[in-house]
């Protein structure tokens, strides 16, 4: 009976998951109405409600436009890489008992910016970007698995092992930004690594959700095997838990999330750090309610992130250099009030 009522106590409140589901909606929904031409917050829901329900309510022709092509695909794009990159560094975090850990840990970050800068280089299209920094994202954390096969496998052996691979494909980077056009290719390849929402739109979307929102389920269908494994291996094992086999789907499950996440906005850094952190402080750290909540809040911050971006100049501002000024300060302030945990 006990450990029932310890179950049921363990997931959400009503009121706090009708506050996450809420929170982003609210979000999304002013980041639709802002912009060089502003669209009063009414008119926006109006429009969306058009859409779904298939009829004309009387929203501005030119409005709906803006809306449906160029703000909506925008606004989803930041909830989808927002909620992945917290996902999997609250994840990264509890799997390796480290409160620095990140998305990019394993070297997937670096390993997709190779990628996208080589299929830059190439002269390959949009699509082609994307999958050249899927593919060589994935490929770093499959390098990182392999140097760690050759030893003694831990996780301490592992997070050095993405290091020297990340390295590795930072200085490749390097080497293509030194080769690449100065007039054309180079500009592309370091607007592209300081990241940006401004060319997402639904073919890039498409091409990503299917398998973004299945390995998503996936680590959602793991939260209570994380909450085992963050206790650390003897736990696990007494609980029943083959721990090579989960860490390994669990670990293989955020490099694909953040390969695919990489290949939609570029290298944002510090996300993966501070909104689990943020959701940590507000929720606990049960992954059964932590993931919901990075979700949540990673949606709302990236979004709101990408409106000040595009709202504070005349010309926009890469999304990953506004996320390093505002994330090291709030890390710091974490560590300041002594939050910084895992």
């Amino acid at each position: 009976m006990r450990a029932a009522k310890a179950k049921a106590g363990s997931g959400l409140d009503a009121v706090t998951a009708a506050a996450l589901v809420a929170l982003p909606l609210v979000f999304a929904t002013g980041s639709l109405a802002l912009g060089a031409y502003a669209v009063d917050p009414i008119e926006v829901c109006r429009i969306l409600l058009a859409r779904i329900v298939g009829r004309d309510l009387g929203a501005d022709a030119m409005a709906a436009n803006l809306v449906w092509e160029v703000r909506v695909p925008r606004v989803l794009a930041a909830a989808v890489v927002g909620a992945g990159l917290s996902v999997t560094g609250a994840m990264f975090q509890g799997l390796f008992k480290n409160p620095l850990a990140a998305p990019d840990t394993l070297g997937v970050s670096n390993g997709a910016g190779f990628g996208a800068a080589l299929a830059i280089v190439a002269g390959l299209s949009g699509f082609g970007t994307q999958v050249g920094a899927i593919a060589f994202g994935l490929a770093a954390v499959a390098l990182a698995f392999a140097i760690v096969a050759r030893g003694r496998a831990s996780t301490v052996t592992l997070i050095l092992s993405g290091m020297l691979v990340g390295s590795l494909f930072s200085s490749l980077v390097s080497l293509l930004k030194f080769v690449a056009d100065p007039t054309e290719k180079l500009p592309q390849i370091v607007y592209w690594l300081m990241g940006s929402l401004s060319g997402v739109g639904y073919d890039a979307l498409s091409g990503v959700l299917p398998p973004y929102l299945a390995f998503m389920g996936v680590l959602f269908l793991f939260r209570w095997r994380a909450n085992v494994l963050s206790m650390g291996d003897a736990e696990a094992r007494s609980f029943g838990i083959d721990v090579a086999r989960d860490r390994g789907i669990i670990i293989a499950s955020c490099s694909v999330v953040t390969a695919l996440t990489v290949s939609l906005s570029g290298i944002i850094g510090w996300v993966g750090i501070v909104v689990p952190h943020l959701a940590r402080m507000l929720v606990g750290p049960d992954f059964r309610r932590l993931l919901p909540a990075s979700a949540s809040l990673g949606m709302c911050y990236l979004i709101a992130i990408d409106d000040l971006c595009r709202t504070v100049s005349a010309f926009e501002i890469p999304i990953g250099v506004i996320t390093g000024i505002i994330g090291a300060p709030m890390f710091l302030y974490f560590i300041y009030r002594r939050k910084v945990a895992w």
